[in-house]
């Protein structure tokens, strides 16, 4: 059975299953019409219709939270009112064995076995987890990007202010020319005291996908693990953490997958699982279960539940439909910006490098005066970016994202370039 088949064989599963021990009536949906529609443009355009949009702006930044569709929102309300209705209940018996039903169908979808992944509430919950779990000892060594997120970078440095440890730092290029320039970065930074390596599959800043299983290959052969930061990737590119044969993999599920805010995955290899350190302390489990990692007291469950209801969404669409659609997006605006005089894109032109993120500056703007501009003079809302050699916009339209919207920010940004 391939990936797809399964995964809407549990959703529709869960729907049989007594998912929770009472039911609440559910109304029925507003009907928004069909999804069946041959024409692409049709279909995206039937997707539009799922999305309350604020009018005040265009929103090209769907980075830090992809808004949740209407029909994921409407079973996120559903699923508060059934947790607060059963109350004590619900928390004392069943709230453990759901959560752990929707992580066996997360670990489908990115490709590892149900017994390496929990359900966290961010990227940075679950890559600090393992930062600071880690067995350290004075005098390690751990490698990571200057370009990685800052949530990850600080927790380094407070970790090795704990224990003595040495950062050892690259700074990725922006258009490399081969996997192996990359690869090559890295691993210079090898030495025989290194023991862990922090890299990103898609970078936040720039939207740059690295070569992962190169990567993870190469620190492998020195001895070296390898903690992937996989925040804006699931939802948004197809993720098969087997094959990318990494040892730690986080994401956050509020991003391209549009769960409400406060979902997140951590996977860790089997073999690992029992060198971790827990965040919280749990009660008794095995030193190789992976959920002796999952303990974070009373939390929104709801959230936890709603992350089923964002699968069905997804599958709805199609990973590889939705891949595609966010890929095209980001090329029909950067394609038209990449040789406009005065137009500098932080991303790499090669397809297989980027999908729906890429960032793009003005050579006589700082960023943050280019997104103030962009917002003000034409109602376009995005994030600036200054940091390191990446200096710009990040652009992130979403699957709600249209033609003529991107036609406008276009526009803007070649009348902001003819500008001295």
């Amino acid at each position: 059975m391939d990936k797809r088949s399964f995964l809407q064989k549990m959703g529709q599963a869960a729907l049989i299953t007594p998912f929770l021990p009472l039911s609440l009536n559910a109304s029925s949906p507003v009907e928004r019409g069909s999804y069946e529609l041959n024409d692409e443009d049709d279909f995206w355009q039937r997707i539009r219709i799922d999305y309350a949009l604020k009018p005040d702006y265009i929103n090209l930044e769907n980075g830090y939270y992809n808004i949740a569709p209407i029909p994921t929102i409407e079973k996120f309300h559903k699923h508060i009112e059934q947790v607060n209705y059963e109350g004590s209940h619900y928390m004392r018996t069943v709230q453990w064995d759901n959560k752990k039903r929707i992580a066996s169908r997360l670990a489908q979808l990115v490709g590892c076995d149900s017994d390496e992944l929990i359900i966290t509430r961010n990227t940075t919950e679950s890559l600090d987890m393992i930062i600071g779990g880690y067995p350290w000892e004075k005098g390690d060594e751990a490698v990571f990007a200057v370009q990685d997120y800052g949530a990850m970078r600080e927790h380094f440095k407070l970790t090795a202010k704990k224990y003595g440890l040495v950062l050892k730092t690259i700074s990725l290029p922006n258009h490399p020319d081969s996997d192996e320039e990359i690869v090559s970065l890295y691993e210079s930074q090898i030495g025989p005291k290194t023991k862990l390596m922090m890299i990103c599959h898609m970078v936040n800043i720039t939207g740059q996908i690295l070569p992962v299983r190169k990567i993870c290959d190469m620190a492998h052969s020195h001895g070296v693990e390898v903690m992937v930061d996989g925040a804006h990737c699931v939802g948004h590119i197809e993720v098969d953490i087997k094959e990318l044969n990494c040892d730690y993999y986080g994401s956050s599920l509020h991003k391209w997958l549009s769960t409400p805010l406060g979902a997140g995955i951590l996977f860790v290899a089997k073999k690992n699982i029992s060198k971790i350190w827990p965040l919280l302390a749990e009660h008794h489990r095995e030193a190789d279960d992976i959920g002796r990692l999952n303990h974070i007291g009373t939390h929104p469950v709801h959230t936890d539940l709603t992350i089923n209801d964002a699968l069905d969404y997804l599958e709805l669409i199609g990973m590889e439909r939705k891949e595609k659609r966010l890929r095209y997006l980001q090329r029909y605006w950067s394609d038209q910006l990449r040789d406009t005089e005065n137009i500098i894109i932080n991303t790499p032109v090669e397809p297989h490098r980027s999908c729906g993120i890429a960032n793009v500056g003005i050579r006589h703007m700082k960023p943050s005066e280019l997104a103030r501009t962009l917002m003000e003079e034409f109602r376009i809302f995005t994030v600036d970016i200054d940091h390191h050699n990446v200096q710009g916009c990040r652009i992130t339209p979403n699957v709600y994202t249209t033609i003529a919207e991107l036609d406008d920010f276009v526009k803007a940004m070649k009348i902001l370039a003819r500008q001295t």
